[in-house]
């Protein structure tokens, strides 16, 4: 729902959108709210915490008392509705109100450590943490490994999202279980910089969190800081680092805190010669039955620039649909058109739709979660 401020609270409103000082709107807190009724317009009207809001009416009936999650602030915060069946308990309540604020995208990681990896850099680092950062990029996947559907399924599996689960079936005399593991190689990454001398400013990149909900969003790279860009001085990226750290890691597990079985949100960090990307997939498994699948990506390379898919499957049955923000990625894609509707016959399915459109799709939600959206 989007929400718009009625004369009375809008000045207060504002604040709260803005992230100022409004007691209570922080991301992870949780508000109080209530419906109040509804306008000449249409507009449901809610009192949510000490603010009096307008909303777009909801698919389905508001209980007269309920609260709602800030998932994220800025010009346009966005709230969940936690209300019967989606009201999470309080323990996962509690790790994803800790979890939210620290949380931020590979994209300023890949940029920190792709900075490192320098030798010029590197040379100066213990070897330990070299050792580390050698982990963590051989933890990372290659285009060509996500070429095939056997690659793309490792590349899953060892996401990070589904690490624990993987150490509670593994053999204990198995170590080998987490050693190409994303995640696992955060933890150890982070434990070695938690003994490192740490001074100076760390990242404040600001990437979109990751809402189960939500869709998936393209990440491109980001540049370093003037300051880093120019240092030779590896010890001037350690700050930076292990704030990189420590936010990919708290959103890995936003994402896994957020997972159910049949609908996962998993970002899998794709490195070649040039650099390093972030590939995100949604992976839905549709109520109607175990061959009813969705499956959204979404990735910004720099010779594409932002791309998104959605593909459904039902049965045999696939629609594919691909979004471009450049004009001639449109064309570039439209050209592959052919071999892609022949790869896809010789597996038997039915392509019943294949498209790509200019521009980006809107986010939106699909599943029983509702959201509100706030404009200012």
């Amino acid at each position: 729902m989007i929400i718009q401020p009625t004369s009375v609270a809008a000045l207060t409103w504002i604040g709260a959108a803005a992230g100022a000082s409004s007691e209570g709107w922080r991301i992870g807190s949780v508000l109080s709210a209530r419906p109040l009724g509804v306008t000449e317009q249409g507009l449901m009207v809610l009192q949510i915490g000490a603010l009096t809001v307008e909303a777009e009416a909801p698919g389905t009936k508001l209980p007269p008392q309920f609260q709602v999650r800030v998932l994220s602030l800025g010009a346009q915060p966005q709230l969940e509705i936690l209300v019967g069946d989606s009201q999470l308990d309080s323990t996962v309540n509690q790790a994803l109100r800790e979890r939210l604020p620290q949380q931020n995208g590979y994209a300023p990681l890949l940029a920190t450590v792709g900075a490192l990896s320098q030798w010029v850099m590197a040379k100066q680092l213990p070897p330990y943490l070299r050792s580390a950062l050698a982990l963590l990029e051989h933890s990372m996947s290659t285009p060509q490994e996500l070429s095939s559907p056997e690659g793309l399924r490792q590349a899953i599996n060892r996401s990070g999202l589904f690490l624990e689960s993987q150490l509670a079936q593994a053999p204990a005399s198995d170590a080998n279980t987490a050693h190409d593991d994303m995640k696992g190689a955060l933890l150890r990454l982070i434990a070695i910089l938690k003994d490192q001398p740490l001074t100076g400013e760390s990242s404040g990149a600001d990437v979109d969190p990751p809402l189960l909900y939500r869709g998936v969003l393209p990440q491109g790279r980001l540049p370093l800081p003037y300051e880093l860009g120019n240092t030779s001085d590896a010890t001037d990226f350690l700050p930076r680092l292990y704030t990189d750290v420590q936010a990919a890691l708290a959103r890995m597990e936003v994402a896994q805190l957020q997972a159910t079985p049949g609908h996962w949100l998993v970002e899998i960090p794709v490195q070649d010669g040039d650099g390093a990307d972030v590939l995100q997939l949604l992976l839905k498994q549709e109520q109607e039955g175990e061959q009813n699948w969705t499956m959204g990506f979404s990735l910004d390379l720099p010779s594409l620039g932002p791309v998104a898919g959605e593909l459904h499957l039902r049965g045999l049955r696939l629609s594919v649909k691909l979004w471009a923000q450049r004009r001639e990625t449109v064309d570039r894609l439209e050209d592959q058109f052919d071999d892609l509707r022949a790869r896809i016959n010789a597996t038997g399915l039915f392509l019943d739709q294949l498209s790509c459109q200019f521009g980006l799709p809107q986010a939106a939600s699909s599943v029983s979660a509702v959201f509100l959206k706030a404009t200012v």
